[in-house]
Formats: C-alpha cells, sequence, structure tokens
C-alpha cells in the first residue's frame, strides 16, 4: 500500500497470495484481474465494503486459438472504473487495489493506465515510474499498454517508457527475458 504524491487517493498492486494482507487496509476500489473462468479469490470475503470490477482475461499479448488477451472491451471497463474513482476520491478518502495472479503484469499495467487517465497534466512517464515505485517487480502488459496509450492520445510515450522499463529488468533479469520469449510475449523482449 501506498500513499501516492501522483493522484488523490492510495493505491496498492499485488498477487491473488498478497491478497489477505490488504484486508484490513481500508481498500475501497478493487480491480480484480484473473484468468477467464476463474473465481473470485477468497480473501475478498474478509474485505470491508469496496467497489469491485472483475476481468478475466490471460495474461497474454498475441492471439492465440482458445485464449483471450485483453481486448477494448476490458480497456473501457477498467479505465471507466478508473474515472469512477477519480470522482469519488474527490468527495471522500478512497484506497484503490489492482491484482493479478502474480502483481507483475496485468494489474501494474492498468494501474500505469488508471493513473495517466487520471493525471492527463503529467508526463505519462510520471504515472509510469510511480507504479514502478509502489511495484518493483513491475513488467507491463504489453498489449494492455498499448491500447491504453492509442485511448488516451498518448502519443506511443506509454509504450516508449514501457520498452525502456523491460530493458532496465533484463539487465538483471535473464531469466525473466527467457519466460516471456517462452511465453508467446517476444514483442517485449525485442531488440533487448
Amino acid at each position: 500500500m501506498s500513499q501516492s504524491d501522483f493522484v488523490p487517493f492510495r493505491i496498492t498492486v499485488c498477487g491473488v497470495e498478497e491478497l489477505d494482507a490488504h484486508c484490513a487496509s481500508g481498500v475501497t476500489h478493487v480491480l480484480s484481474i484473473l484468468d477467464p473462468g476463474a473465481p473470485p479469490p477468497p480473501a475478498f470475503g474478509s474485505f470491508g465494503e469496496h467497489a469491485r470490477l472483475d476481468l478475466r482475461f490471460d495474461d497474454m499479448i498475441e492471439e492465440a486459438e482458445g485464449r483471450e488477451p485483453p481486448g477494448p472491451k476490458h480497456l473501457d471497463a477498467l479505465l471507466a472504473f478508473g474515472r469512477e474513482l477519480s470522482a469519488e476520491a474527490e468527495t471522500r478518502p478512497c484506497h484503490l487495489l489492482v491484482h493479478c495472479f502474480a502483481g507483475v503484469s496485468r494489474s501494474t499495467a492498468s494501474m500505469i493506465l488508471i493513473l495517466a487517465q487520471a493525471r492527463p497534466d503529467r508526463p505519462v512517464e510520471e504515472a509510469f515510474d510511480e507504479v514502478v515505485r509502489i511495484r518493483s517487480q513491475t513488467w507491463p502488459n504489453l498489449r494492455l499498454l498499448e491500447m491504453g496509450d492509442a485511448a488516451l492520445g498518448l502519443g506511443g510515450r506509454l509504450v516508449a517508457r514501457a520498452h525502456a522499463r523491460y530493458r532496465e529488468v533484463a539487465r538483471n533479469d535473464e531469466e525473466r527475458v527467457r519466460i516471456m520469449r517462452s511465453v508467446g510475449r517476444g514483442r517485449e523482449v525485442a531488440g533487448l
């Protein structure tokens, strides 16, 4: 959990295994992103009252038969959720928790987009860096960022920052690069 100077609400990014640690942290909004067909995590029964958006898509960046990558309907829903949160945060304290399975890819990309949308007056790189600050293992889903960059009219700046992040991580984590190539996410590591 982090008090953010970037937006007027607290922000948390985590994986499913970490949800129990946030039950008593005053979460008011949850963006839950898991694979299609995954049930809501049991930890939500221990959370207080909160607004929640459940999105179900696979953590992938290319089309593949039998799988569902992030698409326009997912992006539209998460941006609408972010707008509602920003409006609500003007009148009361809010705390947004975004999670996916590991808290590394889908959740970090989504949080970056919510922050960038909430602060169009600030360079988009600052939204990205705020998520890296609170979640050091950030490796955001490129497909989701590409769609969000276009939808928010960011002119490719968000995608460029993502590629810079992949290079940063790759310098110290060759295994991550190998894994990304092996799971069909080669565009994220092309040219490293």
